[in-house]
């Protein structure tokens, strides 16, 4: 997946032409959303005359229509609708063609497709928006009034895909209105706009919105607003406030509303519940990247330089011999002695039974057996308690995990998770994700793999943790960070760590602070169902965990931390084997004595350098 250049909230824009009537003018407004713009040509024939004659009209609108197509962002359908009342067709082709939006100019197009405001917005094929005004220049101040429900959320999404950086939300409230029916409605989107500084935030209590409105939207390059709050069978048309601004504002007006079909007693229940993919979708297009917009390494070992920056690699393994020589000496050979990217790399074992450690120490590595430090703090199993102590054992500002058991090896599994932080000071953690195919004896099967992924980690997050929803693969072993976001971080011991440390950014630092990178593809041994089960055990207790630590209160007691695995002998008896899987989180290294220890001596030897 190659990274999306901006946040796109509309990614798709349909227009409809109209012969010698409206469109152009609202084509030009819709060019400055970062959207594909859909153009279907329309020619209403007067009803005393034979469809045939629109025949001539259709060819001439067909010809307008390939000119517009030239441009590569415009979509011109080459089926031109010839209808006495077009709206009809027009729907059906909306519902088939999908858009994320309807566009149309609120006078010309409903006198030109001869249809009201109410028979548009009674049933709308899609979400709808009606323009009263053109949008000459890119805007750069736009004002999106909300109370809440579906349409207000419509309108930051329209708000937001206009002009990213320069969107004022008003947040009105009636005299009369109770704490509990302004909250209702419109927590969803609170929860969303609290997570964007970019946005500038208002708030008025008034009895007369409309005016309030025009008064903000002094010196505002345009007003995108919900229609009235009600359900898509009402016969209303926009409702007072947005019909009193459509005729009175002096700058472009939008007048959105969805086309969800919601019933009116839904409206407070689920308002805001769709408000996160506004989040979502933007952290989505800003903040997904692909490797291979990182793959100049000299422009990269330069941007590291300029920062002053160090980036360590540091090598979780448990009995990865078959594996572990090739990792090693490619990150060494591509990243070190041909671009100078890593500062060092270091092994941190998990008492490895094989030869590991010794082709590791072979290679020029430290090798390090993470049960053998921080002795006092005792010797856990498990990956988590390898990367919390590597901590300990590295040295740079910067510092990348990758897993040694991957069979295609490449440069771009590191590269291409610093990338991101070389180049966005605000983000501090980079997840990377990948396609799995699943290797089955000699036989490589597309689409398996990642079945923790998706079984357990994603739901859980979908439903605990909206916000990382957009994070394709939240267990991935290809990751890294800054220290001074890491080194603040709770690390779980076992199979938790990845989901607690993408948790403990979140929560710490903000959804903006994460970023994901395409690594293409990893081939690796996958694991059999048994290891797949504790695995999803011990994520389940780090979310719980989690969620203890938000609502207050224990959920879990030691009896839960034991699972009892079904097992059969060689008769076929079946019977229960108990394990203990303890997600037990370790505290974070900056509070470890050791640790500041370790970081001073390491500070004062740079100081006498």
């Amino acid at each position: 997946m190659q990274k999306q250049t901006g946040f796109m909230p509309i990614r798709t824009i349909l227009i409809p032409l109209v012969h010698e009537g409206p469109g152009i003018h609202t084509l030009d407004s819709a060019r400055h959303f970062d959207a594909e713009i859909i153009l279907v040509g329309v020619v209403v024939v007067p009803p005393d005359q034979s469809l045939s004659m629109g025949a001539a009209s259709a060819r001439s609108l067909r010809r307008l229509l390939r000119i517009f197509g030239k441009d590569p962002r415009v979509t011109a359908k080459s089926q031109v609708i010839v209808e006495y009342e077009p709206w009809n067709r027009l729907s059906k082709l909306v519902q088939d063609e999908k858009p994320d939006l309807l566009l149309l100019d609120f006078d010309a197009h409903l006198k030109a497709l001869r249809v009201s405001a109410s028979d548009v917005l009674v049933r709308p094929p899609c979400d709808v928006a009606l323009i009263r005004g053109k949008i000459s220049s890119k805007p750069k101040q736009v004002l999106v009034p909300m109370r809440g429900g579906p349409h207000a959320e419509l309108a930051f999404r329209v708000g937001l895909g206009l002009e990213r950086k320069g969107v004022t939300t008003l947040h009105i409230r009636r005299t009369d209105d109770t704490k509990a029916e302004v909250d209702a409605p419109f927590k969803g989107l609170d929860r969303v706009l609290r997570q964007m500084p970019e946005v500038a935030k208002q708030f008025e209590v008034t009895d007369d919105a409309a005016q309030v409105i025009l008064n903000h939207a002094k010196g505002k390059d345009a007003i995108i607003l919900g229609t009235t709050s009600q359900p898509v069978t009402s016969s209303a048309s926009l409702g007072f406030v947005a019909d009193h601004i459509l005729h009175e504002a002096d700058c472009p007006v939008i007048a959105v509303k969805s086309g969800r079909p919601l019933p009116y007693d839904a409206y407070d229940e689920i308002a805001g519940v769709d408000a996160i993919s506004i989040l979502v979708d933007k952290w989505f297009g800003e903040n997904t990247f692909h490797a291979d917009e990182f793959s100049r390494l000299r422009e990269e070992v330069e941007l590291k330089q300029s920062q002053g920056l160090t980036i360590s690699l540091a090598l979780p393994a448990l009995n990865e011999e078959e594996t572990v020589g090739n990792v090693v000496r490619m990150m060494k050979r591509e990243l070190m002695e041909k671009a100078p990217l890593l500062d060092e790399i270091v092994l941190i074992d998990s008492n490895s039974t094989d030869r590991t450690r010794e082709i590791a120490e072979a290679e020029g590595v430290p090798v390090y057996i993470h049960q053998q430090l921080l002795k006092r703090f005792g010797a856990r199993r498990g990956k988590g308690d390898a990367l919390w102590k590597s901590l300990l054992v590295t040295k740079s500002d910067i510092i990348i995990w990758i897993d040694t058991d991957i069979v295609n090896i490449h440069p771009r599994f590191v590269y291409g998770i610093v990338g991101p932080l070389l180049r966005n000071p605000q983000i501090q953690f980079v997840k990377g994700y990948y396609r799995r195919p699943l290797k089955v004896g000699t036989k490589m099967q597309a689409g398996g793999g990642g079945r923790v992924t998706e079984l357990t980690a994603r739901p859980l997050l979908n439903l605990f943790y909206p916000e990382l929803s957009g994070v394709v693969q939240p267990l991935s072993g290809e990751y890294g960070g800054r220290r001074e976001a890491l080194e603040q971080a709770t690390f779980y011991s076992g199979y938790g760590v990845e989901t607690g440390l993408l948790i403990d950014v979140y929560e710490r630092y903000g959804l903006n602070a994460i970023a994901q990178v395409d690594l293409l593809e990893r081939i690796h041994h996958n694991q059999h169902l048994e290891a797949l089960s504790k695995m999803s055990f011990a994520i389940i207790q780090t979310v719980m965990h989690k969620l203890e630590k938000r609502f207050g209160g224990a959920a879990l007691e030691d009896v839960n931390r034991s699972m009892k695995l079904i097992r059969h002998d060689k008769s076929g008896r079946y019977f229960l084997d108990v394990e203990e899987i303890a997600e037990r989180p370790r505290p974070p290294m900056v509070e470890v004595d050791e640790y500041l220890e370790m970081r001073k001596i390491m500070h004062e030897t740079d100081k006498t350098v």
